[in-house]
């Protein structure tokens, strides 16, 4: 055997690529657990740049126990086997892991400075979790992960505190490159100098784009990773963070019912998807939904749905292999017979054909980047959607939605929020009712004239009831609503369990509640 064939047997040498390591005596704004006790969050202040920082405080591997990792990663590299069977890959981890290491603990003897639980900690975390950016994937405040290049820190969006730059910091290519290479296999993706650019989906439905080396992107490989809730943001959780009120919700929850055509709009990161899958989980259950988005970022407690995503082409430049955009799918959908279509995201074609859907009768419903009702009528009737002003008019609503900054009467700081600044109802092109209102002065939220509203006289003709008894039923859901806040009940299943008794048993299901409603405090 010459020599270039024996380096191929010879052990590969991994080390962890871990965080910065946190400075001592740091302020803590606020500190919780990722992974007991190896792995903690902590959001602190860099007292020179004013800024403030999500730091991973991970446990280290000593120079003892980096050596005994190694040496377990090349004996688990060559020792797993692809199960044959659909098994949890987590489970048959740890099984064949923890027999490994007993093995291999006999072999060293007895060692007592050897901590084998970290040990096995970034054994997983580096074979069947995310590497290095696991504790991010860990933690549920973090919406987005940001990686711009080598030497530069990785950044995360979070729900509490907004964008921070973090103590992970890529030092070489090797080290990044090698990361990007591993998330996009597991997304069942490949990446290359030849292929330099993936739209991905990890495990867990979250989405990642990445770029390979410095064939797009001079400073070396970068990626985003844009999160999915696997318990996604309910309209209790909207009341909760003061993103609308308690008679918008009941209004919406109305008109949702009854299949009212809604477009959110919005500016990025302005909340319009978490706001459209709130939506969702009032429609009447027994209704048919078809959602179409690029990824997965929907998910609603319905029984009768069927969620559909576009796939990108095998090809590249003018070639578009297999390629099914979201126009083929709109297209598609409607022979499926939906009682409510919905478009993730429209920016093209596919707007045309979704209109042509809500003429014909079918409920549909979509998010749009703009600022309000005026631009978003500009968006749909020019190019590339083309939906002309003539079919303006099947449309219901339009929800509007926006990051606001909102001062903190303590501090006098300023804190970001998302706000849903109006509820349009389109009457025609041009011609819009305003219904609800955000007022920045004192963060609350105006009705105008709910007795004037063109939709909900329309909900009382179909209905064969008057006025004043949809606006009754409006303050019955407000305190229903209420009742669910104050009762912690805002799991999107436990919810919808309840609108789909409400729906079908509106006067037993309130009396049952009535008895246990407290007065609201505004």
């Amino acid at each position: 055997m010459n020599k270039k064939e024996k380096s191929k047997y010879e052990p590969l040498l991994f080390e962890p690529i871990v965080p910065r390591p946190v400075p001592l005596g740091i302020p803590v704004i606020d500190k919780y657990p990722l992974k007991e006790p190896f792995v903690h969050a902590i959001i602190t202040e860099d007292p020179v740049r004013k800024i403030r920082l999500y730091l991973i405080d991970e446990l280290r591997l000593n120079d003892e126990e980096k050596k005994v990792y190694s040496d377990i990663m090349n004996i688990l590299q060559m020792e797993l086997k692809v199960p044959k069977s659909e098994i949890d890959p987590k489970e048959y981890f740890e099984e064949h892991a923890k027999r490994t290491i007993e093995k291999y603990k006999l072999s060293l003897g007895k060692m007592p400075n050897i901590s084998w639980s970290k040990i096995l900690y970034f054994a997983e975390r580096d074979m069947i979790g995310f590497g290095p950016i696991d504790p991010f994937m860990l933690d549920p405040n973090i919406e987005d992960i940001s990686i711009d290049g080598v030497g530069n820190p990785a950044f995360v969006w979070h729900r509490n505190y907004e964008s921070l730059e973090t103590n992970l910091v890529f030092d070489n290519d090797q080290e990044l490159d090698d990361t990007i290479i591993r998330l996009v296999h597991l997304a069942g993706k490949h990446i290359s100098t030849a292929y330099p650019v993936v739209d991905a989906t990890l495990p867990g439905r979250h989405r990642l784009a990445a770029t390979f080396r410095r064939e797009v992107s001079p400073q070396g490989s970068t990626l985003s990773i844009r999160k999915f809730r696997e318990d996604p943001i309910t309209i209790i959780d909207m009341l909760n963070f003061g993103t609308l009120d308690y008679k918008i919700a009941s209004y919406l929850w109305m008109l949702m019912e009854n299949r009212s055509s809604t477009i959110v709009v919005g500016a990025t990161a302005s909340g319009k998807t978490t706001t459209l899958n709130s939506l969702l989980t009032m429609v009447r259950p027994n209704l048919k939904i078809v959602t179409i988005e690029e990824v997965q970022e929907i998910n609603i407690p319905h029984r009768n749905w069927i969620p559909l995503i576009s796939r990108p082409s095998y090809g590249f430049g003018t070639e578009r292999i297999g390629e099914i955009t979201l126009y083929d799918l709109v297209k598609a959908s409607l022979r499926m017979r939906p009682d409510v279509l919905v478009v993730g995201e429209v920016r093209g074609e596919e707007a045309f054909v979704l209109f042509q859907a809500i003429s014909t009768g079918h409920g549909g419903m979509c998010t749009l980047h703009a600022d309000d009702v005026y631009s978003a009528m500009q968006r749909l009737t020019s190019k590339p959607m083309n939906v002309s002003p003539s079919y303006i008019p099947f449309l219901d609503l339009v929800v509007s939605t926006r990051r606001v900054a909102i001062p903190i009467a303590e501090s006098g700081y300023l804190k970001m929020a998302r706000r849903v600044i109006s509820v349009d109802e389109v009457i025609e092109y041009d011609k819009y009712l305003r219904v609800f209102e955000w007022s920045p002065s004192n963060d609350s939220f105006v009705a105008h004239r709910l007795e004037d509203s063109y939709k909900l006289k329309k909900l009382a003709r179909d209905r064969g009831i008057t006025m004043d008894e949809v606006l009754e039923e409006l303050d019955r859901r407000v305190l229903i609503l209420d009742w669910l806040k104050k009762r912690g009940i805002r799991n999107y299943r436990d919810i919808g369990a309840v609108f789909e008794q409400y729906h079908n048993d509106p006067e037993g299901v309130f009396e049952k509640i009535e008895k246990q409603i407290e007065p609201i405090v505004k």
